[in-house]
């Protein structure tokens, strides 16, 4: 038995993160020596980053089935609609509390010189902001590498049917599942890298460094909560059901989701589940496979949380236009995220990478808390269903009567 709990990822990654601390508490000198560890494992992911940023946004849009395109259409509409709201209320709540605080260098102003653009210090611009993206596409390989990836998707979805298009997509699929191997292999030394820099931090700030990951993990369940609350819950009132209920009614693939981490295990379930709640077959298995890749409102929330949580314990105050140009840059590089463990670190570093404002080194402090994080699959998982029924009744593909028949709806719109 100990054995086998020893075995356990979540286990090795507690006692990891407990062996840093004390190591940071009773030896700070040496536990500051400990940081490679952790910048070694980022860099290893940085080497991977152009391979799999390109293979899952590729993958992602191949799936896309063309011949719906009235469907398509719409649920490219949700899917970006659902992203931007969740990038901009994550941004907001990180910005009123300001987890980060209390770590680091003296907060500093970032003018907008440091955006590598002439504009007054303060004023927005979308001159301003054009120039950073610009600036970032033409300089920054990851992001060329990513359009790349939705151009090649794009065209192998376009040419569906073809002996070519389907052996391409074959290649493609097959590239991704090696990739996810992988990173899956890589994974396996996250407690290590978590121990660097859990140790390094404690040994360089000192214990109460470790308050604000905790308020970066408080934040994080705010948003989600906020986001699940006045998003979720009226779309999924004005699609004739409430919250509540949907819950309950995937109680078992949502307890299965919150104990394993994997939101791929419980697909089969939901996909069934929502259809016995009168979402239409193809619509259904449409949504939630591509909303595994392009609907994942919790990682959205990390993401753009975790950009600012790293800029506020480095001491950096954003300006507007730094601000906005995070949002547009999350908006694209979030199209690289994925419902599988590990993701959304990959994502932040790729986001990172992109925006130089923030220094990546601190990243590696996020691991610490990594699978604390159930509140962003829980988010992703509900999300999806949720724009099944939405995209379902919008579509006209709703089927209410059975609905209502599963779990005892009151007529609420007389429909």
């Amino acid at each position: 038995m100990p054995a086998r709990l020893l075995r356990s990822p979540t286990l090795q990654l507690l006692l990891a993160i407990g062996c840093g601390a004390l190591l940071g508490i009773l030896n700070p000198a040496f536990a500051v020596e400990m940081k490679p560890l952790s910048d070694g494992f980022i860099r290893v992911i940085g080497w991977l980053m152009p391979f799999m940023m390109f293979l899952l946004i590729a993958s992602g849009v191949a799936g896309l089935q063309v011949r719906q395109r009235g469907l398509a259409s719409k649920v490219l509409i949700y899917f970006q609609s659902m992203a931007l709201i969740s990038l901009s209320l994550g941004c907001l709540v990180a910005e009123a509390l300001h987890p980060g605080a209390g770590i680091g260098s003296t907060p500093s102003h970032i003018p907008s010189a440091a955006l590598n653009v002439e504009t007054p210090g303060d004023e927005f611009s979308w001159s301003a902001i054009a120039a950073v993206l610009t600036h970032a596409l033409t300089q920054n390989p990851i992001l060329q590498i990513m359009l790349a990836g939705v151009l090649a998707g794009a065209l192998i979805a376009r040419s569906k049917g073809q002996p070519r298009s389907d052996a391409l997509n074959a290649m493609l699929e097959k590239a991704v599942g090696m990739l996810f191997k992988v990173l899956k292999l890589i994974l396996r030394l996250a407690p290590l890298a978590a121990f660097g820099a859990i140790a390094f931090t404690i040994g360089r700030f000192g214990p109460a460094s470790v308050m604000p990951l905790l308020k970066f993990v408080a934040v994080m369940y705010l948003a989600s909560i906020m986001f699940v609350l006045l998003i979720l819950a009226p779309l999924a009132h004005a699609s004739g059901i409430t919250l509540g209920r949907l819950i309950v009614h995937l109680k078992d693939e949502l307890l299965l989701v919150t104990f394993t981490g994997s939101s791929v295990a419980a697909l089969p379930g939901l996909i069934e589940k929502m259809q016995v709640l009168g979402c239409d077959r193809q619509l259904t298995r449409l949504v939630l496979t591509t909303g595994y890749t392009f609907n994942l409102s919790g990682s959205n929330i990390y993401l753009i949380t975790a950009v600012l949580f790293l800029a506020q314990m480095s001491g950096i105050e954003l300006t507007g236009n730094a601000l906005l140009t995070l949002l547009l840059i999350t908006l694209v590089t979030s199209l690289g995220s994925t419902s599988m463990a590990g993701s959304a670190f990959f994502t932040l570093i790729a986001t990172l990478n992109l925006f130089h404002l923030v220094p990546l080194e601190g990243v590696g402090l996020l691991l610490g808390v990594e699978r604390l994080m159930k509140c962003r699959v829980l988010a992703n998982v509900l999300g999806n269903c949720v724009a099944c029924l939405a995209i379902a009744r919008w579509q006209k593909a709703l089927g209410r009567p059975a609905m209502k028949t599963m779990v005892e709806l009151p007529r609420s719109d007389g429909s």
